[in-house]
């Protein structure tokens, strides 16, 4: 009998992201019953779905092994959403925070999963209106997806710090590119796991929670990298949702090629890196307080060194493996660009200054959302942009 081929880490990767869902007038969150119905009785089609607050929608890549395949599905899994939308009256916003919406006027989602988050979490349930964008990167076995999480955990702030979206939050500036991340941090099953070891030690881990009340299974656990609990996939969920889809495709290749480095580094009886977890907490901190415009704490040695020299480092402790891939040059100018532009929040900030109209906010990530990804043909603006 032939053996079963094991397929390398990092040979397939997907991704999810979550959107808001806002009228294209006012460009407020917008509560539209028939579409949440809609969504979870599986009219919006196999790639959209509803998510935990009826203000939101969220949408599954298939399984890619390119990036131009990723950039495809991104691109196509959005024209669901957004033609989901539009038959209702509403467009879908790419961002992980709405910039004045309330969570006073949002409501749960009358599925049963969501309304056992309610009855478990409380009000934090019912505050939950923040976006991700989750990356699914394959791996041959859930002892390989450990042991890329024990080793990646000093890396997911640089990941965060070039995604950040969220600088916006209840209609204030809250000081952060990365409000997402400090909102979700009440609660106490996210953030970046410890080590564990191996399948046993992950799988012992998730007993404990379990017994402790905090989780019925693996699916319940928010870690920002954690093996998923349905596919064979190590999935990263420390990103915002980016409105440039050329961000979502650099942010999904740096985690599959990570992935594919400490499998490999794993592999070879490679420990993982020593931070103590104090330090990972503050640089998590530190990428969410100000992305790419401040310090970063460097994944290696632990020293505060500017963003950008950070990003350079992981390029380069990166580089053999994406010329491998043939994706180095891509990648390259896909950090070019985010490097000029700045991050989502960047941007949205810059938008506020010069007008003082949160919904001219909202209005300019639709706009960013309809950016023309590099090497692509022009799109056509989103509705309801202004």
């Amino acid at each position: 009998m032939t053996a079963p081929q094991v397929v390398p880490a990092g040979t397939t990767l997907g991704v999810e992201e979550e959107f808001h869902v806002v009228d294209p007038q006012t460009l407020a969150l917008l509560d539209e019953p028939r579409l949440t119905r809609a969504a979870l009785h599986g009219d919006l089609g196999p790639s959209v779905d509803a998510e935990i607050a009826t203000t939101q929608l969220e949408t599954a890549t298939g399984i890619c092994r390119t990036l131009a395949q990723l950039r495809d599905e991104v691109l196509a899994r959005r024209g669901d959403a957004g033609a989901a939308a539009a038959r209702f009256g509403a467009v879908v916003l790419p961002a992980s925070t709405h910039p004045f919406a309330r969570w006073q006027d949002q409501r749960v989602t009358a599925r049963p999963r969501y309304l056992g988050l309610l009855q478990r979490w409380g009000v934090l349930a019912l505050q939950q209106v923040i976006c991700g964008c989750h990356v699914h990167v394959g791996v041959p076995s859930l002892d390989v997806a450990v042991a890329v999480s024990d080793r990646v955990r000093p890396y997911l702030p640089v990941l965060l710090a070039m995604t950040g979206s969220s600088p916006f939050h209840d209609g204030v500036d809250t000081g952060y590119d990365s409000y997402r991340t400090q909102w979700f941090a009440r609660w106490p099953i996210t953030g970046a796991p410890e080590e564990m070891g191996d399948a046993a030690g992950f799988r012992r881990i998730v007993a404990q929670l379990r017994q402790a009340g905090v989780v019925d299974d693996a699916s319940n656990l928010y870690w920002d990298v954690r093996p998923s609990a349905h596919y064979p996939t190590l999935e990263f969920r420390i990103g915002d949702v980016c409105p440039r889809v050329d961000d979502v495709v650099l942010h999904a290749a740096l985690c599959r090629s990570l992935t594919r480095v400490l499998a490999e580094r794993a592999q070879r009886g490679t420990p993982p890196p020593s931070l103590r977890p104090e330090v990972l907490r503050a640089a998590r901190w530190r990428a969410a307080r100000s992305g790419l415009q401040g310090g970063l704490v460097d994944p290696v040695t632990g020293d505060v060194r500017p963003a950008h020299r950070v990003v350079a480092d992981l390029l380069g402790e990166l580089r053999d493996d994406l010329e491998q891939a043939g994706e180095h040059e891509e990648v390259t100018a896909l950090v070019a660009r985010l490097l000029t532009d700045g991050t989502s929040a960047t941007r949205q900030r810059a938008v506020f200054h010069r007008t003082g109209e949160l919904p001219d906010v909202t209005a300019s990530v639709l706009r960013d959302a309809a950016t023309r990804p590099l090497g692509s043909a022009p799109r056509a603006v989103s509705p309801g942009t202004r």
